[in-house]
């Protein structure tokens, strides 16, 4: 392993880091530099929702879908094949989503997958699949 594959793995770690602070902080902008303009979305895993393909539709739709929402994702144990300017990464996840208005709230398990272009000496992401191990869906309060 040589100092340029270190270096790429801790900057996919930073990466990753950063994606799931601004998503939770809802950065919209600052988190959707993270991806390629071609960015493909697939939760279909964690909920019957269809492919989202491009940077503005996959905003769209995560932002419908959480904007209102307090969220806190968790990324661990990061399996990182990095091949010259492309790395795939399976990173096990969990995320807690509290919508609050007297909806359910959601604590997941899974596993993100996804790939990961450098550009111009940045990693930006370029598809991302989540799947879901388990979902713990709690009553609202009343």
């Amino acid at each position: 392993m040589d100092t340029q594959h270190v270096q790429d793995w801790i900057a996919l770690c930073n990466a990753k880091a950063q994606y799931c602070r601004l998503l939770d902080t809802k950065q919209w902008q600052a988190w959707s530099d993270l991806w390629t303009d071609d960015f493909v979305l697939d939760t279909d895993g964690a909920g019957n929702i269809p492919l989202v393909k491009g940077k503005q539709a996959a905003l769209a739709q995560v932002r419908s879908s959480i904007e209102y929402a307090k969220t806190c994702h968790h990324v661990h144990n990061p399996e990182i094949d990095i091949q010259g300017n492309e790395a795939s990464v399976i990173w096990a996840m969990q995320d807690r989503v509290v919508w609050g208005d007297g909806k359910p709230s959601l604590t997941g398990f899974g596993h993100y997958h996804e790939l990961w272009l450098k550009i111009d000496g940045v990693w930006k992401l370029q598809k991302l699949k989540l799947t879901r191990l388990h979902l713990d869906v709690t009553a609202p309060l009343e």
